[in-house]
């Protein structure tokens, strides 16, 4: 049995070649893009000859639209074995692996679940013939490349750190979605239209519109001072403004009184749940989209499209919060107003307070646990990585941990992806970190310990993850410079972190 094991080698050996490269800023590992703006990059790790290519046999499970939708790879001990029993008896090398709990703050220690593999190969070709080979046999597989299983693979790694000095840098650290909250742009796009010197992606977002609205935000978004989008329960986020801040942001909006659900997202989905009374959970479950029957959601301006159609009925609001009309769900959200749709009984609710002619105030604050505050831009992420300097990976509680499906934290959380990170220093410096990932031979990626361990390691007392996989990028001047691992190129994405001049 294979046990996958935490160990420090990679993010040692990353920090401290980033290390050298932030103490010699001007060196070819780091530039000056700005006074108290550097970017530095470096490349380290084994050579990929101890990894190999193989074939991942898949449990029953169900597909995701969501092309970061880790396969369904670990099953119990006995389904293993007999998995093994049974390719064996059609010819396959087959081989069962225990995969092991990571060090996480917050989940038990020993077997996380087995995987089952089959043969050991020098190139791809050799695996995906295995590959069709086996489905003719009745088996799913997937070709996977070894360098990628997590921490004991090693392997060569790609990272980026951009290192913002507020003491001395005169410009801005925004967060951006572009002209509308709906909708989906590159970072490099985004980043050029401001005029960033630096731009990553930011935070989590709907893709596929049977989750929501695309582009939008799946956790706190807030742009240019607006609150565009509820925060998640206990998931934490970048707050960014004079001083950027890492902390667990809480929404509090409201329409003539009554609390709302949510703002520009469709009524009755919740992408990456996490509030009370949704189905199938109130806590927050990463890539899961709960439901609710009964929802009162804000629509602002900055939507940049028609409300979502379909049941509920929905209040028009002027600029003085004075209900204009009231109708069927869909439509435009008028310049200066709002417009709150409601369904189940928050939809008899609003029918019956949404008169023409009567004011429903609208109420936005946001909250840092219980302390008001009224950031600039707030970017969504998860799960924490390090926490008064100790590397701290909450990821049951940020809900990376599926109850009954060890395969999505396995795929997510303990093999390597790409990653893009955000930490603040002992001097207020905010690090933004990308590494490149699923690239074998030329990166391949970081485990969420290997991410928190390089982040601690480069003197982040407190850091999150932000989305990663095929979102991950870095634009320096509006040109891509990270290599993204999505097929197509560069990922359209929900919004981006951006450093502006002044």
């Amino acid at each position: 049995m294979l046990g996958v094991k935490t160990r420090m080698p990679l993010a040692l050996a990353l920090s401290a070649a980033l290390t050298l490269a932030l103490s010699c800023p001007a060196s070819a590992a780091g530039d000056v893009l700005a006074p108290g703006l550097t970017v530095s990059t470096t490349v380290t790790g084994e050579g990929t000859g101890h990894n190999s290519w193989t074939v991942t046999t898949q449990v029953p499970g169900g597909s995701s639209p969501d092309p970061d939708a880790p396969p369904s790879a670990l099953g119990t001990r006995e389904h293993a074995d007999a998995l093994v029993t049974s390719l064996r008896a059609k010819g396959f090398a087959a081989r069962a692996e225990e995969v092991d709990w990571p060090a996480f703050a917050d989940t038990p220690r020993g077997p996380l679940g087995w995987r089952v593999r089959v043969g050991s190969f020098a190139d791809r070709a050799q695996a995906a013939a295995t590959a069709s080979a086996m489905t003719a046999h009745g088996f799913t597989g997937t070709v996977e490349w070894t360098g990628q299983d997590g921490p004991e693979a090693q392997g060569p790694q790609r990272v980026r750190v951009a290192v913002v000095d507020p003491r001395r840098f005169t410009g801005r650290v925004v967060a951006s979605h572009g002209d509308s909250v709906a909708g989906r742009r590159t970072t490099s796009a985004l980043a050029a239209a401001a005029g960033a010197l630096v731009g990553t992606n930011g935070g989590f977002f709907v893709i596929d519109p049977k989750d929501g609205i695309p582009g939008e935000p799946a956790g706190a978004g807030v742009y240019q001072g607006l609150l565009q989008s509820e925060a998640t329960s206990s998931r934490p986020a970048l707050l960014l403004g004079e001083r950027a801040s890492i902390g667990v942001p809480r929404t509090v909006v409201t329409v003539g009184g009554r609390e709302v659900n949510g703002v520009n997202r469709k009524p009755g989905i919740i992408r990456n749940c996490g509030e009370p009374g949704d189905v199938p959970t109130d806590r927050p479950r990463h890539d899961t989209t709960c439901t609710h029957p009964d929802e009162l959601v804000l629509f602002t301006p900055q939507l940049g499209t028609t409300t979502p159609a379909g049941d509920g009925v929905e209040a028009v609001l002027d600029a003085r919060d004075v209900v204009t009309a009231v109708r069927p769900a869909g439509g435009e959200v008028p310049a200066g107003g709002h417009t709150v749709q409601g369904v189940g009984a928050a939809a008899a609710w609003l029918t019956e307070h949404a008169r023409p002619g009567r004011k429903l105030a609208v109420s936005t604050r946001l909250f840092d646990g219980f302390r008001p505050v009224h950031p600039a831009g707030v970017v969504n992420g998860g799960p924490w990585l390090v926490r008064d300097g100790r590397v701290a990976v909450d990821a049951a509680a940020d809900g990376i941990v599926h109850p009954g499906d060890p395969s999505f934290v396995y795929g997510w959380g303990v093999k390597r992806n790409p990653r893009t990170m955000v930490g603040l220093d002992r001097r207020g410096r905010l690090l933004i970190v990308t590494a490149d990932g699923r690239q074998p031979g030329f990166s391949e990626g970081l485990s969420l310990l290997e991410g928190a361990q390089l982040m601690a390691r480069l003197g982040a007392v407190t850091a999150i993850n932000l989305d990663g996989g095929g979102s991950t990028a870095m634009a320096i001047g509006g040109k891509l410079v990270s290599s993204p691992s999505d097929a197509t190129g560069e990922r359209p994405v929900g919004d981006a972190v951006l450093v502006v001049p002044r």
